[in-house]
This record gives structure tokens, sequence and C-alpha cells, in this order.
């Protein structure tokens, strides 16, 4: 899929989950990520709503796994959703934390495939979704949650 599908404006990444939803904004050019989070489900609904409202999001992408069905219709009222296939996400997202924040101190003497982030990293799970959705890797200069 093609990142003009979704209109232009920025887009937003919602790995959805009971306890915590990992929750991420592009820029409007859809290269970086602008801001990146791990919130309670309330709180990322809340945040949604004002990037939607100060932002104009083109849409929200989100993984097609069963937490999406609520998800999918609370948003489908306020703005475009978009599920993108999540298989293997969370032990990607698990890679992928280790490239965008290296290993320090003891961590680097493990073997990646031991090595577990030192917090929740639902934010790089949204962030993998989008990245699968627009077909390339978005640029990360914003500090772990």
């Amino acid at each position: 899929m093609t990142s003009g599908a979704a209109g232009s404006g920025p887009l937003a990444g919602l790995d959805p989950g009971r306890s915590k939803c990992g929750l991420v904004l592009t820029d409007h050019e859809r290269r970086e990520i602008r801001q990146a989070l791990v919130l309670p489900p309330e709180a990322a609904w809340q945040l949604l709503q004002d990037w939607h409202r100060h932002q104009a999001l083109a849409a929200v992408v989100i993984g097609d796994g069963t937490g999406s069905g609520p998800w999918r219709r609370r948003l489908e009222p306020l703005l475009p959703v978009e599920l993108v296939d999540e298989r293997g996400t969370t032990l990607a997202a698990r890679r992928r934390y280790w490239e965008l924040f290296p290993a320090r101190g003891w961590r680097q003497l493990l073997p990646l495939g031991l090595r577990q982030p030192p917090r929740d990293w639902d934010d790089v799970v949204a962030q993998l979704l989008l990245e699968r959705r627009l077909g390339r890797t978005l640029l990360r200069t914003t500090p772990a949650p």
C-alpha cells in the first residue's frame, strides 16, 4: 500500500491492548516518528482525539488481531482506520527495540535473543505496524517513553 492511500497528513499507529496501548504519530510527510508512547487505553483514546483535532490525522493504522475490533468501532466514526497484518510484530519489535535503543552496560553482553527490553515496547510495535503499512522504515529521534 502506498503512503498516499489515506490522503495527506500524519498517520497514527496503534497497538491496542487491554491494559496498555502503544501509540505513535508520524510527521506530515510520514518519514519520521514525532511522538511515541505506551499508555492505558483510555489515555490513548484521548490522545488520538487530541492529535486528530489539532493535526487532522489521515488515518489510524492498527493491527488486525483480536483487540482491533472494539478500537475499530470506536475510531471509525472519527477517522479512517487501516488494518495491518500484525503477525510476528511482538518478536520483531523486541529486535527493533535494540536497534532504536542500543543496549548499555551488562545487557550488551547478552545475545540479542536473550535480551528483554527494560520497559514495555508497545510503542515499537505500533511503529512496526506503520512501517508495514508504508513499506519503509521510519526515522525515530524521540527518546524512549
